[in-house]
């Protein structure tokens, strides 16, 4: 895992900015840095490298190919890249290799397969910029899901990209403006999905695209149209008529199951130590059980617990690590302990993310990193196999509108809408207010984006606000339960969930790995008839029964608690004081990006124990923090 960042234009001394924009990004890679720099092009490419496969320096990058045409700087891991090498060698094509490192096969591959042959031979998580020295072309690239990020722009003619943005503020002529189309979506969704970022002049390369920039097009500050190598959306599009069949239930057992261990063996290349962690929930579990299964060696594993029962879930981790025979690492945590992470967050994100988890996260990270440098997540189970509890809430609301007539649907919209407004403090506020919802939408991705909105009308709250489109607001003939498995494979799960764990585990040095998202998992999760994902009334049914397998169904088998902290309780506690300075009127209206009046009165009745706004409160909350973190490094918005 490593942290890339790179200048193209006419700034000058650009092995100092380059090297500032590295020591930046030292966590992600804190066991060398290189530079490289094509003067005559007026190109430099940096990179700092946390080691994890050939930790000589025959890893070591910038790396420039065999030929001499390319130079590339990888972030990630590619974990098929020795049948890679093989199938250079057997065509030919295999230069004299220096190490064993994947960036050097990756790179043979660019030079002798094209980008998109590469790309789509290629099974990792990756961001990557590669220069053609010959044609003077600048290609970035990022991995099917999403799992590592990639900022891009130009900044007073000059194009630039980076891992995180705290490696591209410094440079000169930075616009620290927010945008308000990302903090339009930030109050909505609690986080500001790709390829928006915090700001405007930077935009995020989109799961599975690359990207390829002319000197023409930079010298236009021109960015061409990325294309896609491969597409969450074409997968799901191409499964609805191509379904598995299965002789019996045993048999889909075993098929998820073989598909899993591979993504799982796979991920498990490594030249340094490397854990898992584990919760006890069904999709760590299985993760572990796999990394154990056939494997001498114990496999190290991690969990936090919480001494407030309604948040531990340690107990059940250590059953688990108990009958599969793991070396298992628990770390018991104080609300003190959590709550000393709230201050750094408006840093270490680099722009607001407001997923409360991210606390517990950071947590977690911090003390695996104690034992290894590599930890499999157990991510994406519920996404690809419909395992949130909300898909079957919002099903139901969803069927509910179904049985209405449509020319009756606006009026009784209009009217829940009413009715919202006189109860909005209360409970039936919450269900006049989604039944509006739902009468409203024009089709389920609208309807679902409001059912998981948190502000949901961010104009309410942002001033200037601009909405822009997003996946949402795509109409689909998809039964309902699909698209909302789909959306969040598209937003939250790349947007939300990944950028969570990747930086949190990312402040602590920690590689972490998410086999559940592999590609070649989620072709078969769409593909997968929907009896095989709810059964009975209850989702991710194909895991639990690949899981019984390994650990009794009573260890496993019990309601879902999530990766959570008592935000509402702090809010009204232990973090009272630090929110109400943040939220404080004045200061907000002095800031003038969030209009006062409607934070401060939900604030009023947190306080007040009328609702729980805590989750509404929370995005605010890490947009000032950040606002905070920002004027003290010397760089708040202008």
């Amino acid at each position: 895992m490593c942290g890339i960042v790179g200048i193209w234009g006419a700034l000058p001394d650009k092995r100092a900015v380059v090297g500032a924009g590295c020591r930046s990004l030292r966590h992600r890679g804190p066991d060398s840095e290189g530079y490289w720099e094509d003067q005559q092009a007026g190109l430099a490419l940096g990179h700092v490298r946390l080691a994890i496969l050939d930790l000589t320096e025959a890893g070591h990058q910038p790396m420039i190919s065999a030929c001499g045409r390319y130079a590339l700087v990888l972030n990630g891991e590619i974990y098929n890249h020795l049948e890679l090498r093989a199938d250079l060698q057997a065509q030919g094509h295999a230069p004299a290799w220096r190490g064993h490192s994947d960036t050097e096969t990756i790179l043979a591959g660019f030079a002798a397969w094209g980008v998109q042959s590469t790309l789509q031979a290629a099974v990792g998580m990756f961001a990557m910029a590669l220069w053609d020295r010959q044609e003077r072309t600048l290609t970035l690239m990022r991995d099917r899901m999403g799992e590592k990020p990639l900022y891009m722009g130009f900044v007073a003619g000059n194009f630039v990209f980076a891992s995180e943005l705290k490696a591209l503020t410094g440079i000169p002529g930075f616009n620290k403006e927010p945008d308000r189309k990302a903090l339009s979506l930030l109050v909505r969704h609690n986080y500001i999905p790709a390829p928006f970022s915090i700001y405007s002049a930077i935009r995020k390369l989109e799961p599975g695209s690359w990207l390829q920039l002319s000197q023409e097009q930079r010298q236009h500050g021109a960015l061409p149209l990325a294309q896609r190598y491969w597409s969450a959306r074409e997968v799901a599009r191409q499964a609805r008529g191509n379904s598995l069949s299965f002789g019996s239930d045993g048999e889909a057992v075993q098929a998820l199951e073989t598909v899993l261990a591979s993504a799982v063996k796979g991920q498990m290349i490594s030249d340094v130590d490397l854990g898992a962690f584990l919760s006890g929930g069904i999709d760590s579990s299985i993760v572990v059980a796999l990394m154990q299964k056939d494997n001498a060696q114990a496999v190290k594993t991690f969990s936090i617990g919480f001494n407030e029962p309604a948040y531990n879930e340690a107990e059940h981790a250590k059953a688990v690590a108990a009958h599969l025979g793991t070396d298992h690492t628990e770390l018991y945590v104080s609300a003190g302990d959590a709550l000393a992470v709230v201050p750094g967050l408006g840093g270490l994100y680099d722009e607001p993310f407001a997923d409360s988890s991210q606390i517990p996260t950071i947590l977690v990270t911090r003390m695996a990193r104690r034992h290894v440098t590599v930890a499999l997540s157990g991510d994406g189970g519920d996404e690809l196999f419909g395992g949130y509890s909300r898909y079957f809430r919002a099903s139901r609301w969803w069927d509910k509108r179904a049985s209405i007539p449509a020319p009756l649907r606006g009026p009784m919209a209009a009217a829940a809408r009413l009715g919202a407004g006189w109860l909005a403090a209360g409970r039936a506020g919450e269900q006049f207010d989604k039944l509006a919802q739902v009468l409203a939408a024009d089709h389920s991705g609208k309807f679902y984006q409001q059912f998981v909105s948190y502000w949901k009308d961010p104009a309410q709250v942002v001033i200037g606000a601009d909405i822009p489109a997003t996946a949402f607001d795509e109409p689909s003939d998809d039964a309902i339960f699909e698209r909302m498995m789909l959306l969040d494979a598209l937003t939250y799960l790349p947007d939300d969930i990944l950028v969570k764990v990747d930086r949190a585990a990312m402040a602590a040095s920690l590689e972490t790995r998410v086999p559940m998202i592999d590609h070649r998992v989620f072709e078969f999760a769409q593909r997968l008839p929907r009896d095989y994902k709810i059964r009975d009334g209850q989702g991710k049914w194909l895991l639990r029964q690949l899981l019984y397998k390994h650990v009794p169904r009573q260890m496993v088998d019990r309601p879902k608690k999530g990766f959570s902290v008592p935000l509402a309780a702090w809010l009204r506690g232990p973090l009272r004081d630090w929110a109400a300075a943040l939220l404080d009127p004045a200061r907000l209206r002095q800031q003038g990006l969030f209009h006062a009046e409607p934070i401060v009165r939900k604030w009023q009745e947190h306080q007040a124990g009328k609702r729980d706004w805590s989750t509404h409160l929370w995005s605010i909350l890490m947009t000032q923090a950040w606002l905070e973190h920002n004027s003290a490094a010397g760089a708040g918005h202008s």
